[in-house]
């Protein structure tokens, strides 16, 4: 029987990421014309480290700035939040783990509505305490 992975391995396993794709059918309906990026989780992270305190980030300024990184139309919403969501519990391992130097304040990222998100670490309640 295999182990669960830790959040610290889901973050560090890139799968082949980032790629990028040509929006055509149903995708470009969904999305619009032209490109996006699928981002790697460490892509998200490392976009996730960027605000300092008082400032906020929200997904869907990730996703801008991953699109301008990777010079496409977009970034994928999906793999986006779920990859913000990992590198928030990932940076919360680390912290158990003793390697703060590598934390990220994922407090500060918001989902794309500017809404608290309740899959990260404590969920709404510990956020509203930071």
């Amino acid at each position: 029987m295999s182990r669960k992975k830790t959040w610290i391995e889901k973050l560090n396993n890139g799968k082949d990421l980032p790629k990028t794709i040509r929006l055509e059918g149903k995708q470009a309906d969904k999305w619009g014309e032209g490109t996006m990026v699928i981002p790697a989780p460490l892509d998200v992270y490392e976009m996730m480290s960027l605000p300092e305190k008082g400032e906020i980030l929200t997904t869907n300024s990730i996703r801008i700035l991953l699109a301008r990184k990777y010079e496409t139309t977009t970034a994928c919403p999906i793999t986006t939040g779920i990859f913000a969501w990992i590198s928030a519990h990932a940076s919360e391992e680390m912290k158990s783990e003793g390697k703060t130097e590598n934390m990220i304040p994922w407090w500060r990222t918001l989902k794309g509505k500017g809404e608290l998100n309740p899959k990260y670490p404590g969920g709404v309640e510990e956020q509203i305490n930071f």
